[in-house]
């Protein structure tokens, strides 16, 4: 007979999911907090205010559910149909597909569901994704999900970095897996790859470098050292994704309900800077490129065009 957590495992990979792995709701280990601490203090967050705040609930699962034992924690390939391995596109390809948050909590509330119908009927449960406060790379790794890559993203070693990751916090206890001891080794490609010095090879991460951040989180104008660097990025970046040797071998996403849009491969920044909140809701509503809206996409695409000069 099966094991618990292998039933657990077997129901999360039936519901859609990638990877899984368990861990303790222990907080994370003292070396980690003391650098994320330090990044903070640093002012390496740029304005990304909500990583400043409930630092405590962020290093701390339990603090997120009385009673909680065990974290389960799963991820979702999004290495999509349509991917260059060695092509910047402008949209990020984590926003050519659907919204994953609402998508990875409703799967998670189904394994809420299969923990209580066959283990707990009392079950306490908690779904994170996304806006939740919490050190979701540091658990993934301590669950066996992979590696916190110089590239600052989870690894792993069989469908490489592109994983979206969620939580599910439980009452329930549960055998922990052991973490991979796999890391980067001597490898910089990522850091080579950042045309902004993002990353750098001491393990630092600027964020207020990071092309991610200044064309999805930054407000305002980008400053003119930095612009031509943006290249063509309208919407995030994966740069430092795509020179990962574990992302050139990984496979594409299997999950045929996770909706893709392959249209918005192909929008042109030129389009954009004429459009109306109806055309932008026309083909970004529901996607992750909300979040950022129109004014700040129109901004972004006035770089490119800028850069499509030089």
């Amino acid at each position: 007979m099966k094991s618990k957590e292998q039933q657990i495992k077997d129901k999360a990979i039936s519901l859609g999911f990638d990877i899984v792995g368990i861990t303790t709701t222990e907080p994370i280990c003292d070396t980690d907090c003391k650098l994320l601490r330090q990044w903070l203090n640093a002012g390496l967050f740029g304005s990304m205010e909500y990583m400043n705040r409930n630092f405590e609930i962020r290093i701390n699962p339990a603090t997120l559910l009385e009673g909680a034992k065990s974290v389960i924690c799963v991820g979702l390939n999004y290495k999509s149909e349509k991917s260059d391995s060695k092509t910047q596109c402008p949209i990020s390809d984590y926003a050519l597909y659907e919204n994953y948050n609402p998508f990875m909590k409703q799967r998670l509330f189904a394994l809420a569901d299969f923990l209580k119908e066959q283990f707990s009927p009392n079950l306490k449960a908690k779904a994170c994704v996304g806006s939740v406060p919490l050190a979701e790379r540091h658990l993934a790794a301590r669950a066996g999900l992979g590696f916190i890559g110089k590239n600052h993203m989870l690894i792993n070693p069989h469908i490489g970095p592109k994983i979206l990751l969620g939580e599910l916090i439980t009452d329930l206890p549960l055998e922990e897996d052991e973490p991979t001891k796999l890391n980067c080794y001597n490898c910089n490609k990522c850091i080579k790859a950042c045309p902004t010095g993002a990353l750098s090879a001491d393990g630092n991460f600027d964020a207020r470098k990071c092309i991610s951040y200044l064309t999805i989180e930054h407000k305002g104008d980008i400053t003119e050292e930095l612009k031509p660097k943006i290249g063509n990025s309208l919407f995030g970046c994966d740069r430092c994704v795509l020179a990962c040797p574990y992302s050139n071998k990984a496979p594409l996403c299997a999950n045929k309900n996770f909706k893709f849009f392959p249209e918005r491969r192909d929008v042109k920044p030129q389009d954009i800077t004429n459009w109306s909140q109806e055309d932008f809701d026309k083909l970004f509503a529901g996607s992750a490129l909300e979040r950022t809206g129109l004014d700040k996409l129109k901004r972004n695409a006035e770089i490119c065009l800028e850069n499509e000069k030089l």
